[in-house]
C-alpha cells in the first residue's frame, strides 16, 4: 500500500543491457490494474450499501411508530414513554430518523471527499471504506430496518463487520500504508478473525460461546491500546513531520468521539435519566454529534489540508471540556449543598443560589484552566513577565558567566516546553555552542542576540514537534527574553575574550623570554666562538713581540706592525656585533638620517664614473613628514629593517627605474611606511625567503605583528611591488 509521490515515475530507468519493455510493463500493469480493481471495489460496495440505507429509512420511520418507540426493539432501540403535553409520536419518530440519517450522511459526505480527492491514494480508498461501513452500521437505522433476517439484514451485518475490520486496520496503517511495528500485522489478522467470527454468529458471538464479561471488556480494551500503540510507536519513530501533523488530527478526532461515546453510554444508564423519549433525542444528537469528529479530521488529515491548525484547536477544545465538567460539578454540588442547608422543597432559591456561585467562580475559573492547558501544551509563553522574574531569581545569585547562560537557555526550554533550546557565541573567530539544554536537533531555528547594536550570540531552538512553527505569543516572549540575553551574553563575550588575551600575553611572553634567551645564546656563541679567541691570539702576540724589543728590536717592530691589524679587525667585528644588535645609524642620525643614507648608498651605485645617472639606473626617493615624531627604539628598528630588506629585493631582483619610500603619521598615531617600484612586481605565488644578512618577505610580516602592527605585500595594477606596514604608536 505505498503510495507514490507527486514526481515519481510508475517504473525506474532500465538498467543497460537489459530491454526495458516487458518487465516494466507487466509490473506496471499488474499495479495498476489491481489499483482499478480496488477503486471499482470500493466505489461499488458504497453505492450499493448507501442506496440499501437509504431504502431503509421509510421502513425504520415505520417500525418506531408502529413497535420501537412504546414497546422497544430489543437492545436497538429502547421503550420511550412520551411526555403529556409534548410532541406527538410520529415527532419524536422524525427527530430519531433525522439523527441517525445526519449522522450516517456526515459519514458519506467524508467518504465521497476523499473518493474525490484521493481516489489514487490506497489509505484514501481504505478510509472512505471504513467511514462508509461505520457511518452505515453503528446508527440503529439500518438493522431496525431489515428485521432481523433477509438481504438487507446480511449486508448490513457484513457491513459492520467491515466496519470494525477496516478501522483497524486503518489505525495499524496510517498513514503511510504499511504495518508499523510489524508484529501489528498479526494483531490486526487476529482482530479480523474475531470480526468474521461473530458475523458467523449473527452477531451474538460472545452470548453464544457464553465468554463472561470480564473476558469480553479485556478484549476490546487490549485491543483497543494495541491500535493506540502503534500510532503512538509510529508518531515517536517513524513519522516525519507533515505525517505527525496527520496523526494529531486523527488522535484529535478520535480521542472527542471516544471520550464521547463513553461519557454519553454511561448517561444512556436508566438511573441517570427518566427515560422519556426527549431525554433519548438529546443523548442519541449528542453522542452523534461527538462521533461525527472522526470522519471530519480523518478526511483532513488524509487529505493534508490545513493540518497546521491543529494545537490551538486541542488547546481550545480542552479549556472548554474542562470548564464544562467543572461548571456542571459546581453546581452540581452547590444545588446539593444548598438544599441540605435550606431543607426546602421550592428549589427556585437553590437554582439562583447555586447560578449565582457558578456565575462568579466562572471567570477565574476559565482563567486558571486556560493557564495550565497553555502550561500543558506551550509552556509559559502567556506570562513573560512571570518567566522574566523566575529567570531574575536565578541571575541575581552568584554565578559564573557560563553559568548564567546556562540558566538563559534552561528557562527558555522550560518556558516554551521545547525539546533543544542552546546559544552560541563567536570565540576566536568561530561560532561555539557554549550552553544548550536537550538534544540537539538537524535543523533549529536562529534568533539572534542584539546588543547595543551589534550581534552578540545566536539563540538555537528547536520545534515542539517537526515542522510546528512558532506563534505570535511565542515570539513575544522570546524578543523578552533575547533582550534580557544580550547583557549576559556581552558579559560572557568580554569574560571569553580576557581569557584569549590572557592567553595571548602568556604565550607572549614564553615567545619573548624565548627569542631573548635565543638572542643571548647566539651573541655567546659569537663572542665564545669568535671574538674570545682573537683577543686571547692578541694577548698571546703582545706577550712574544715583548720578548723581542730587546733581543731582536726589527722582529719586535713587525710583530707590533701585525698585532696592529689583529687590533683593527677584531674591532671591525665588534663593530659588526654591535651593529646587528642595533644599527650604529639610527643612534647617530635617528631613523630618517639612517634611511637617507642607505638611500644615497644605493643611488651612488647607479651613477657612471663620470658622475651622470644612467637612464635605466634606479633612483630612489624618500618622503616623510617634517618632523617624525619620537618614535620608540624597537619600532625604529623594524623599520629599518623592512626599508633596507625592501631596497635590497628591489635592487637583487625588480629590475625598476624608480622607488619612493614614504613614512607618515596618520591621525589615528599610527605609523604608515610604504616602499614601492615600478619594476616587474612580485610573482604571484612568493613564498617567504630570507638569506643571509636580510629577513626575508616572512620576516618582514614577522617584524610588523611583533609590534602590534600589520604588513602587505601586493603586486600592483599599474605594474612594480608595494611594500605596506603600519605600526601604532
Amino acid at each position: 500500500m505505498e503510495r507514490l509521490q507527486p514526481n515519481e515515475r510508475l517504473s525506474p530507468p532500465p538498467e543497460k543491457g537489459r530491454r526495458p519493455d516487458l518487465p516494466v510493463l507487466s509490473s506496471s500493469r499488474g499495479s495498476a490494474w489491481g489499483r482499478i480493481a480496488l477503486q471499482v471495489l470500493v466505489v461499488v460496495f458504497a453505492l450499493i450499501t448507501a442506496s440499501l440505507y437509504v431504502g431503509s429509512i421509510p421502513s425504520y420511520y415505520a417500525e418506531l411508530v408502529s413497535t420501537c418507540l412504546s414497546h422497544g426493539c430489543g437492545n436497538l432501540v429502547p421503550a420511550m414513554p412520551l411526555p403529556e403535553g409534548g410532541w406527538p409520536l410520529e415527532t419524536y419518530a422524525l427527530l430519531f430518523v433525522l439523527i441517525d440519517v445526519g449522522f450516517t450522511f456526515a459519514f458519506y459526505v467524508c467518504s465521497a471527499i476523499l473518493l474525490w480527492k484521493g481516489f489514487r491514494e490506497p489509505v484514501a480508498l481504505l478510509a472512505a471504506l471504513a467511514m462508509v461501513a461505520f457511518g452505515t452500521s453503528f446508527p440503529s437505522l439500518a438493522f431496525v430496518a431489515s428485521g432481523g433476517s433477509g438481504f438487507d439484514h446480511l449486508w448490513f451485518s457484513v457491513v459492520s463487520m467491515l466496519g470494525w475490520i477496516t478501522i483497524s486496520l486503518l489505525f495499524f496503517v496510517f498513514p503511510d500504508g504499511r504495518f508499523v511495528p510489524r508484529w501489528s500485522r498479526l494483531i490486526f489478522a487476529v482482530i479480523a478473525t474475531v470480526s468474521a467470527a461473530n458475523l458467523a454468529y449473527g452477531g451474538s458471538m460472545w452470548e453464544a460461546l457464553d465468554i463472561p464479561a470480564y473476558l469480553q471488556l479485556g478484549w476490546y480494551v487490549s485491543s483497543t491500546l494495541v491500535l493506540i500503540y502503534s500510532q503512538v510507536y509510529r508518531f515517536r519513530r517513524l513519522s516525519s513531520p507533515a505525517e505527525r501533523q496527520q496523526t494529531k488530527w486523527v488522535v484529535f478526532g478520535v480521542s472527542i468521539g471516544f471520550i464521547g461515546f463513553i461519557g454519553m453510554s454511561m448517561l444512556f444508564d436508566p438511573q441517570f435519566h427518566d427515560g422519556s423519549a426527549p431525554t433519548y433525542v438529546y443523548l442519541n444528537a449528542v453522542l452523534n454529534a461527538a462521533l461525527t469528529a472522526i470522519p471530519v479530521t480523518l478526511t483532513l488529515a488524509v487529505t493534508r489540508r490545513r493540518l497546521w491548525d491543529i494545537d490551538p484547536l486541542v488547546n481550545r477544545t480542552l479549556v472548554y471540556a474542562a470548564l464544562t465538567v467543572a461548571v456542571v460539578l459546581l453546581y452540581t454540588l452547590a444545588v446539593l449543598y444548598l438544599g441540605q442547608l435550606f431543607q426546602t422543597k421550592n428549589r427556585f432559591v437553590e437554582s439562583l443560589l447555586a447560578s449565582a456561585v457558578v456565575a462568579v467562580a466562572f471567570a477565574p475559573l476559565k482563567e486558571w484552566l486556560q493557564r495550565h492547558v497553555n502550561r500543558l501544551m506551550k509552556g509559559r509563553h502567556d506570562d513573560p513577565y512571570g518567566v522574566l522574574l523566575d529567570l531574575g531569581n536565578q541571575l541575581i545569585r552568584p554565578l559564573p558567566p557560563d553559568a548564567m547562560l546556562g540558566a538563559v537557555v534552561r528557562t527558555v526550554k522550560t518556558a516554551l516546553r521545547l525539546p533543544y533550546t542552546g546559544i552560541a557565541l563567536g570565540v576566536g573567530g568561530h561560532e561555539t555552542m557554549v550552553a544548550s539544554e536537550g538534544e540537539p536537533v538537524d535543523d533549529p531555528h536562529t534568533f539572534p542576540i542584539i546588543h547595543r547594536g551589534e550581534e552578540v550570540g545566536t539563540l538555537y531552538l528547536a520545534s515542539r514537534s517537526p515542522g510546528e512553527a512558532f506563534s505570535s505569543e511565542d515570539g513575544k516572549l522570546l524578543d523578552v527574553l533575547l533582550r534580557q540575553a544580550g547583557p549576559i551574553v556581552e558579559n560572557v563575550n568580554m569574560t571569553l575574550g580576557m581569557q584569549l588575551l590572557v592567553r595571548d600575553l602568556q604565550e607572549s611572553r614564553e615567545k619573548l623570554v624565548l627569542a631573548r634567551e635565543e638572542e643571548r645564546r647566539q651573541i655567546r656563541n659569537n663572542l665564545h666562538d669568535d671574538l674570545a679567541p682573537r683577543l686571547a691570539a692578541l694577548a698571546l702576540n703582545a706577550a712574544t713581540a715583548q720578548k723581542y724589543v730587546a733581543k731582536e728590536p726589527a722582529a719586535a717592530i713587525e710583530m707590533l706592525s701585525d698585532l696592529r691589524q689583529m687590533i683593527r679587525s677584531t674591532v671591525e667585528e665588534i663593530r659588526t656585533l654591535v651593529h646587528e644588535l642595533r644599527p650604529p645609524a639610527l643612534d647617530e642620525l635617528g631613523l630618517v638620517g639612517a634611511l637617507q643614507i642607505r638611500i644615497d648608498e644605493l643611488n651612488k651605485a647607479s651613477l657612471s664614473p663620470s658622475g651622470e645617472r644612467r637612464p635605466d639606473a634606479l633612483h630612489i626617493r624618500l618622503l616623510t613628514p617634517t618632523p617624525l615624531p619620537s618614535l620608540p627604539a624597537a619600532v625604529e628598528v623594524a623599520v629599518y629593517r623592512i626599508v633596507t630588506e625592501s631596497l635590497a629585493n628591489v635592487v637583487k631582483h625588480a629590475k625598476a627605474t624608480s622607488c619612493t619610500v614614504r613614512l607618515d603619521v596618520s591621525a589615528g598615531k599610527e605609523l604608515a611606511v610604504e616602499i614601492a617600484d615600478n619594476g616587474t612586481g612580485i610573482p604571484a605565488r612568493s613564498q617567504p625567503a630570507g638569506g643571509a644578512g636580510g629577513i626575508g618577505l616572512g620576516s618582514i610580516r614577522e617584524r610588523a605583528a611583533e609590534l602590534g602592527g600589520q604588513c602587505s605585500i601586493e603586486r600592483m595594477e599599474q605594474g612594480g611591488t608595494r611594500v605596506s606596514a603600519s605600526f601604532p604608536l
